[in-house]
């Protein structure tokens, strides 16, 4: 799979995007929010770490764009750290009911990101060195 093709990768469906997406939006809203209660100075490092990181480091074969360059792993455990941003920071700062909602979107999207992780965790190999190492 080369750059290109990156976005339409079969373990990253449009609805495990979608998902993730929401899932990171609720971190990049209800985590520097809950953050700003202790302290303003906290909400600029926050948005560097919630949405600068994940724009950065990219795993090849999963992004279109790679800036940085990260192995599967590493993003798994960056993502890992946005999904418990969104599930614990809404508890903090929006009603009860809200806050259950965001976190049974992060549950879907765990659940449909699932092949994905794996994937990811791997190494995101691509198909052409998969079929390579096989023939």
């Amino acid at each position: 799979m080369n750059h290109s093709d990156a976005s339409t990768h079969p373990y990253d469906t449009p609805v495990s995007s979608g998902l993730r997406f929401l899932s990171e939006l609720i971190a990049w809203v209800a985590g520097p929010w809950a953050l700003a209660s202790c302290s303003r100075w906290l909400v600029l490092p926050a948005l560097v770490l919630l949405v600068g990181l994940p724009s950065v480091f990219s795993t090849p074969n999963d992004k279109r764009n790679v800036v940085v360059a990260t192995p599967g792993p590493a993003r798994v455990g960056l993502e890992m750290f946005i999904y418990l941003v969104a599930a614990l920071a809404p508890w903090f700062v929006w009603p009860r009911g809200l806050a259950a909602v965001a976190v049974v979107i992060v549950v879907a999207s765990l659940v449909a990101g699932i092949p994905r992780i794996r994937w990811l965790l791997r190494g995101a190999p691509d198909r052409e060195s998969k079929h390579a190492r096989s023939g």
